[in-house]
């Protein structure tokens, strides 16, 4: 069934993606011509090296502890923590434990609702 326009809304994020044993796994939770939302499923010990992107980008620590490497900058990022990145900023992520990141990538500015 598809969701009414005007708005899409998940009522726990923590449950769109379950950190793997091993690895990580990443779903699409939305996708349009404004934004892109990824959820991440991290295991233990499992890192995305650094890398950059064109586009501005948020990420919320959704559960468990993750490391964000920033601009060369380590930040100890516990559930709860939010970031937002400027494009082509140099950043690398890294689960300490079991966690599940959000990632929200920002293509063009909405006309105020």
């Amino acid at each position: 069934m598809a969701p009414p326009p005007g708005h899409v809304f998940h009522a726990a994020v923590r449950d769109l993606v379950t950190p793997p044993a091993q690895g990580t796994l990443s779903v699409t939770v939305h996708g349009d011509d404004a934004v892109k939302v990824v959820a991440f499923g991290f295991a233990a010990g499992e890192e995305l090296s650094e890398h950059t992107s064109t586009l501005p980008a948020i990420i919320e620590v959704v559960s468990g502890h993750l490391v964000l490497t920033l601009g060369g900058e380590e930040r100890d990022a516990p559930a709860g923590a939010w970031a937002l990145l400027d494009p082509g900023l140099p950043h690398a992520v890294r689960a300490l434990e079991p966690s599940v990141m959000l990632l929200t990538l920002v293509r063009a500015a909405r006309e105020p609702l």
